[in-house]
């Protein structure tokens, strides 16, 4: 298992100085997940260009020097933004171009149709919104990539708000295609009270990917406002929310599970400058997975 960075943490950044950094400040870490559309500006993969010219995709891949590609990020709502859509295709054509084997995405959907709500008859919404749009628009998805890559898998982030946001809806999304997957990021579970091990080990054979970030909540507002209101929470470093120990189990379990890739440190701790959080998350996953990471 490697500790690799989600390049968007560095958005002011081109990619050359992000690369850069990594070599003068974790020289260890060699594998990069890179922002193609969607929730991500992309300051680091002008997509059409690259779709566009074979030349342009060999300078670019050449750019990278010996640091592994281990994904493409694309997270965003497909199935309700026209552009997300549009995102979500060109990558899974990029992806094959450039031959990269894992997307991270998200499955979309309408935050008052997610499940995390309730009105009357929001079931019947719910269920209505499934079958006539979730399920018919990822069969075909998964039909595309399957075409295009035969080994691309694409990897959810569970987040509320999407269609898929816990282990079941994620279940019940995963049975239309053996080419989707989880992308196990454990800061959405922390706060929404599901144990990321015990979803490790459900999952076990449909994780494509995983992120580092933790999550801390307001104990005290949590009391009076619950973790629904997003003010009680908030990502965080890794390491803030929970120790080196947890990690080290999140690791194991993800062993275990079949799944000895890249944890992607993914950066969106609004109290810690990214140079700084990615430096110490890069320690701790690397004593967490038995990795030296150089500092």
């Amino acid at each position: 298992m490697r500790v690799g960075l989600f390049t968007d943490a560095f958005p002011e950044l081109s990619l050359e100085d992000v690369l850069g950094w990594l070599a003068a400040n974790l020289p260890s870490v060699r594998d990069v997940e890179i922002g193609t559309g969607g929730y991500s500006p992309a300051p680091h993969c002008d997509r059409k260009t690259l779709l566009a010219d074979q030349a342009a995709r060999d300078e670019w891949l050449g750019s990278l020097g010996g640091i592994r590609l281990a994904a493409l990020n694309v997270s965003g709502n497909p199935l309700e933004s026209s552009d997300d859509d549009a995102a979500l295709r060109e990558t899974i054509a990029l992806a094959a171009r450039l031959g990269v084997d894992r997307i991270v995405c998200m499955s979309g959907g309408r935050a008052e149709l997610s499940g995390g709500a309730w009105f009357p008859q929001i079931e019947e919404a719910v269920e209505s919104y499934w079958a006539t749009r979730v399920l018919p628009y990822w069969t075909e998805i998964a039909r595309l990539a399957a075409t295009e890559h035969p080994d691309l898998r694409l990897c959810f982030e569970l987040e509320p708000g999407a269609a898929a946001f816990n282990v079941s809806t994620l279940e019940r999304l995963l049975d239309v295609g053996s080419n989707l997957a989880v992308n196990l990021d454990p800061s959405h579970f922390f706060w929404q009270s599901i144990d990321p091990l015990v979803a490790v080990r459900r999952l076990a054979g449909r994780i494509g990917f995983a992120h580092g970030k933790d999550t801390v909540l307001d104990d005290e507002r949590v009391q009076f406002d619950g973790v629904l209101d997003r003010r009680a929470w908030r990502y965080a470093t890794v390491g803030h929310g929970r120790g080196v120990d947890w990690w080290r189990s999140f690791a194991d379990e993800l062993r275990t599970a079949g799944y000895d890739g890249v944890v992607s440190i993914e950066y969106e701790d609004p109290l810690v400058s990214p140079a700084v959080s990615v430096v110490w998350a890069a320690g701790l996953l690397g004593e967490a997975v038995g990795e030296l990471v150089a500092r």
